[in-house]
């Protein structure tokens, strides 16, 4: 099968033989991977081949108890990966700079693209491919159990082995749709009733519809998956006004906030009465939480920094 034929008919794989894969296959697609696009040459990826099979399972369930994810012949989480670029710096003594939002976007980016580079070279082998969204379902779990640093947090599952099933490819959106020139074109609703005809058969009832509402609408998976993911991103490091020691802060106290606006609502939440943000004799930030009773100070070099420490000394750990 040539290439172009062989990307047109892809589909997922999920049920696998008992079989590793052929001798010197891992390492060329793990080579292909590595030939990934990457911008200024960062390569702001890393690729986590999970072997362990206690790990395998304990990550299966994680994603939903996804059978595949422990019996396909190999495992790998693609991370976005700013924390090497760090330790190359300082290496040669440079400090990282704060670029934290651009910096999850360009590392998603990467290791998304090496994730794909992967992807494609193991099906031009002849293997099956299925992506792993489900990891996301609790990501700070599965960052504590992969032992992900600062700077680090997973993009995704993909599993890779000897497919047991032959599935027809699933239907994918007319180009029209997809595919706009020189400018984003307003879809009418003739293009919109077009999508749900054609992406019918993605749904075993034959309405797109129940896909979409139980992934994307108000109460579906991607809405309860975004403050977990949301925190995952504070804690890593990858938001801008929420640093990692003030996610932690209020995380340990029970309260999982991705940014300083969540914090601020679950501290309102929790009893205080106000939050007052000012600025100290040394231009360092200052925070104040107010209680009926009592009121709690910190300092930090930003707001988030400030109200992290306040909170520390404001709320007892949970236990």
């Amino acid at each position: 099968m040539d290439q172009l034929t062989h990307l047109l008919e892809r589909r997922s794989i999920r049920r696998f033989k008992p079989e590793p894969l052929r001798e010197g296959d891992l390492e060329r697609i793990l080579a292909a991977a590595r030939r990934a696009p990457t911008d200024a040459s960062a390569q702001l990826y890393s690729i986590l081949r999970v072997t362990d099979p206690q790990l395998r399972r304990e990550l299966a369930h994680l994603a939903g108890d996804q059978a595949h994810v422990a019996e396909a012949a190999e495992f790998f989480v693609p991370l976005a990966d700013v924390h090497r670029l760090e330790r190359l710096l300082a290496h040669r003594g440079q400090a990282m700079a704060h670029w934290p939002r651009t910096g999850l976007h360009f590392a998603l980016v990467d290791a998304t693209l090496a994730g794909a580079h992967l992807a494609v070279a193991a099906e031009a082998l002849g293997y099956g491919i299925c992506w792993i969204g489900g990891l996301l379902n609790r990501p700070a779990e599965v960052a504590r159990l992969l032992e992900l640093p600062r700077g680090v947090v997973p993009v995704s599952g993909l599993v890779v082995g000897v497919p047991d099933e032959d599935p027809a490819p699933r239907p994918r959106l007319p180009e029209a749709l997809v595919v706009h020139e020189n400018r984003y074109r307003t879809y009418t609703p003739a293009d919109l009733d077009a999508a749900y005809a054609a992406m019918a058969p993605a749904s075993r009832r034959g309405d797109w519809l129940f896909v979409l509402e139980r992934y994307f609408a108000r109460g579906g998976t991607m809405e309860q998956r975004d403050p977990a993911y949301g925190f995952l991103a504070a804690r890593q490091g990858f938001v801008a006004d929420w640093p990692p020691e003030a996610a932690e802060a209020l995380f340990v106290r029970g309260h999982d906030a991705g940014s300083l606006g969540e914090a601020l609502e679950a501290l309102l939440g929790h009893g205080w009465r106000g939050v007052l943000f000012g600025r100290g004799p040394f231009e360092e930030s200052v925070v104040w939480l107010e209680h009926e009773t009592a009121a709690e100070r910190g300092e930090g070099k930003t707001p988030g920094e400030a109200l992290g420490r306040a909170v520390e000394a404001a709320l007892p750990t949970e236990e």
